[in-house]
């Protein structure tokens, strides 16, 4: 493929540049770092490169490698699909499954799960990814397929036009029926791989509950989040001392028989950034959830 700058491309970064003609900004990346793409007959030293008018740029298709096997990285990803279009899809994540490669966590995540169909953003790494989940929190994420959808709903989720839902059940019983905890959270002062409300590099926070179910020691609430801050859930109820149950970091480990925190993304809404259409997806709590509300509604 050849193509040359036009002025309305000036200043422009070179995967940007490419993402239209290729597909998606992930895959003109990969081409890039393959060293597939020159601009004016020179290699490209970077993704990051910003072309001027009259550059010409010649990408090997050829280069582009098939995604790994599931086999390779992404062994023993398990997932499910509830909805699905050409545009994006909805994916519902079992507990234990990591959303994307980190440090101690390079390989079988749902991200290299879904490379191939996934697509759009800036980082190759987690393409497609609009959102994330903690590892042993279960339920919904949404997922694009290319840039614009994935522009399109990154937009949506600043706007707080995505509405996600989540199934908690919590320690001890709030004292309204409803609410909204309102506080900034950051990295911990004191415990760094730790977030909360007591720190010293604060990002606006805010999440509203309401009491689903009121039981003998628990209480089975509906959390919606406003922003997404990370753990921002489990930090905001452990600091109104309803902490999530069976959450090992920010409550008590093995309540209720639980082997993870009682927290499943249940829901979620949204208007389709390209058809217009209202998607709502619903994911019913998992085995081991269930089987821990069984148990609190028992007494235990």
């Amino acid at each position: 493929m050849r193509l040359t700058a036009g002025p309305d491309d000036a200043g422009a970064r070179l995967d940007a540049l490419l993402a239209e003609p290729l597909g998606s900004r992930s895959r003109a990346a990969r081409l890039i770092d393959a060293g597939a793409v020159t601009v004016n007959g020179q290699v490209a030293a970077a993704k990051r490169v910003k072309v001027v008018e009259g550059d010409v740029v010649e990408v090997d298709e050829a280069a582009d490698a098939p995604p790994p096997a599931p086999t390779d990285v992404a062994a023993g990803v398990e997932y499910a699909v509830p909805y699905e279009d050409e545009h994006l899809l909805v994916v519902d994540k079992p507990a234990g499954v990591v959303v994307h490669p980190s440090k101690g966590h390079l390989t079988g995540t749902l991200a290299q799960a879904l490379e191939g169909t996934a697509a759009g953003g800036e980082d190759g790494w987690r393409a497609g990814l609009v959102h994330r989940l903690d590892r042993d929190t279960s339920g919904l994420l949404v997922v694009a397929k290319s840039d614009a959808v994935h522009a399109a709903l990154k937009e949506a989720l600043q706007q707080r036009e995505i509405i996600r839902e989540y199934a908690a059940l919590v320690e001890g019983r709030p004292p309204s029926r409803s609410g909204t905890i309102d506080a900034p959270i950051g990295r911990d002062r004191r415990h760094r791989t730790k977030h909360s409300t007591d720190t010293d590099t604060p990002r606006d926070a805010r999440t509203h509950f309401e009491v689903v179910e009121a039981l003998p020691r628990f209480t089975l609430l509906k959390v919606t989040l406003e922003t997404g801050r990370t753990h921002q859930i489990r930090v905001h109820l452990e600091a109104i001392r309803l902490p999530v149950a069976g959450d090992p970091e920010y409550g008590h480990a093995g309540v209720l028989d639980l082997t993870r925190q009682f927290l499943h993304a249940q829901r979620l809404a949204f208007t389709h950034p390209i058809t217009g259409a209202p998607i709502a997806v619903e994911s019913p709590l998992p085995p081991d959830l269930a089987a821990a509300l069984d148990r609190a509604r028992a007494g235990a």
